[in-house]
């Protein structure tokens, strides 16, 4: 008996690494390995196709002192910042309309989700064509509201407005649907146990959907908040990081720094600098979670 249980033991063993050895191989070869690799070229002074010169921590110093390091962070925290929350909550709100029980629903739900399969450069063409002086659909809006030309991506602050709208209309689907799924797992008796007892619909949401949600919520928070940080070809292709460089980001300039200026070393060395911010930042969030549970 023991020995039947034993190699029945081992079977399911190597069936589970069967199973399991795809994608450790995966993830050695295409995550693991490239992260090594960037760490390891970080401490170089490396060029693109030249020759490669250990120089220990010299990248570092030199990030710590560059100041277009660091108004790139800021533009890029700056934007973290803008558009969790507008992200987080607009997909919770549309996340609420489509969950109700509406003739059509399922028809607004794919008019909603749609945008999020189309390509970043469809989706900025289409937005920089809305948003151009003169001839574009905003422009005609504000005109006919009596406001002034406004050069949306040519002017600071608007060129922001600009980016956070476009991105909300692209993404906040796959928000709304991870919302959606959290919705759909709260009991149904619960809801009808807070009516029987009285309470009203804004104690309901934030009396019981909000708190069992509270899973949903940190999930997307912390997706939202990574996505964010990795802001690149929407500034990129909207604006070119401008006016100036007010809407370059971190990933804007570590691509310029490493394929435009051929900095390989010091594109490397920000690169796990941007590793260290966003890992510490979704460690905080996911630590306010847990204290909040």
């Amino acid at each position: 008996m023991k020995k039947d249980k034993r190699k029945s033991g081992w079977k399911e063993h190597a069936v589970a690494w069967c199973f399991l050895l795809p994608y450790i191989l995966f993830f050695a070869g295409f995550l693991m390995y490239p992260i090594l690799k960037g760490m390891k070229l970080s401490l170089y002074d490396s060029t693109l196709g030249g020759k490669e010169v250990f120089i220990g921590l010299g990248n570092y110093v030199e990030m710590f002192q560059d100041s277009g390091f660091w108004e790139s962070l800021w533009n890029t925290v700056f934007y973290v910042l803008i558009s969790t929350p507008v992200m987080v909550v607009v997909g919770f709100i549309f996340a609420l309309f489509i969950n109700s029980k509406i003739k059509g629903i399922t028809f607004i739900r794919t008019c909603l989700f749609s945008p999020y399969v189309l390509s970043m450069s469809v989706v900025t063409g289409l937005w920089i064509f809305i948003f151009q002086p003169y001839t574009g659909l905003v422009t005609r809006l504000t005109s006919c509201l009596g406001i002034s030309e406004m050069y949306w991506l040519n002017t600071r602050g608007l060129v922001w407005v600009a980016i956070l709208v476009t991105t909300v209309w692209w993404t906040v689907g796959f928000n709304m649907i991870l919302f959606l799924a959290g919705l759909q797992d709260v009991p149904e008796d619960v809801y009808e146990a807070a009516r029987i007892d009285g309470a009203g619909r804004r104690q309901i949401l934030f009396g019981i959907t909000i708190p069992m949600m509270k899973d949903s919520i940190a999930l997307v928070v912390m997706l939202q908040m990574i996505a964010s940080f990795k802001l690149f070809g929407q500034t990129y292709l909207m604006s070119g990081g401008g006016p100036g460089t007010s809407t370059r980001t971190i990933v804007h300039y570590i691509y310029e720094t490493g394929f435009t200026n051929r900095h390989m070393g010091s594109a490397a060395a920000m690169s796990v600098a941007f590793f260290a911010v966003v890992l510490a930042a979704s460690l905080i969030q996911n630590r306010i979670f847990s204290k909040e549970g």
